[in-house]
């Protein structure tokens, strides 16, 4: 296989990674994979229509322990999915298309969006994003794109 599509792009266990689209520039990530579909922190969710179509509108928070930053986002709905997550808890969430900046490259994503308020993450990079071009080197933190200084000194975790 060859072409920009197969090539390895490396990646550590987290990474800074941003969500274009919706006007989130930085945000840290873990790399996960042991979940298929990515995850997003999303408070305030509500699904509305638009155009005879389902939307859902949230409230992005890219730091955690603070509301700096925080992006209102509407989407339309891609899917709704039954997820089981790292604590066994099965949850139907919603899932939307979002581009993922990642290591210096762009790919679409599927994302979905539940409450992360207590994890230390606001975001998980799950399987079918990873597939498309990137190796996990989990001995490393950081081996892609990093955030500029301001970004980083915001956010007050890991």
């Amino acid at each position: 296989m060859t072409g920009p599509a197969y090539s390895s792009t490396p990646v550590g266990w987290r990474e800074w990674v941003g969500l274009p689209g919706i006007g989130m520039p930085w945000l840290k990530a873990k790399i996960d994979t042991g979940a298929r579909t990515s995850a997003l922190h999303a408070a305030d969710l509500e699904e509305f229509e638009r155009d005879g179509a389902p939307w859902v509108r949230f409230t992005a928070h890219p730091w955690q322990d603070t509301d700096d930053d925080a992006v209102q986002v509407e989407c339309p709905v891609h899917d709704r999915r039954h997820v089981r997550s790292s604590s066994g808890h099965a949850q139907q969430r919603y899932v939307v298309l979002l581009d993922l900046s990642l290591a210096g490259r762009t790919v679409p994503a599927e994302v979905t969006l539940t409450n992360r308020h207590r994890m230390g993450f606001r975001m998980l990079v799950g399987r079918e994003a990873l597939r498309q071009g990137f190796v996990v080197d989990p001995g490393r933190s950081y081996a892609g794109a990093r955030a500029p200084k301001e970004f980083r000194r915001r956010n007050h975790g890991h």
